[in-house]
């Protein structure tokens, strides 16, 4: 990953978007990245989501499948 991976626009999707892929697809056909600090991870989130903070993101891409789509909240 270089500086220039940070400025790269990304894909945004309304909640209701979220909600058709996930239901048209099985879970194991998309990563679900809940990338907010433990403690709110731990007062809620997404069934399925893998939590990794993200000031740690950049370091564990490897840790999921990059092929798959990647929902990130």
């Amino acid at each position: 990953m270089s500086i220039h991976d940070y400025f790269r626009s990304v894909e945004t999707m309304t909640p209701e978007q979220v909600r058709g892929l996930m239901d048209s697809r099985r879970p194991e056909e998309y990563n679900l990245l809940d990338v907010r600090q433990p403690g709110e991870y731990r007062r809620g989130h997404l069934p399925g989501a893998r939590l990794i903070p993200l000031a740690e993101l950049a370091g564990r891409l490897t840790e999921f499948g990059p092929a798959k789509p990647t929902i990130a909240y």
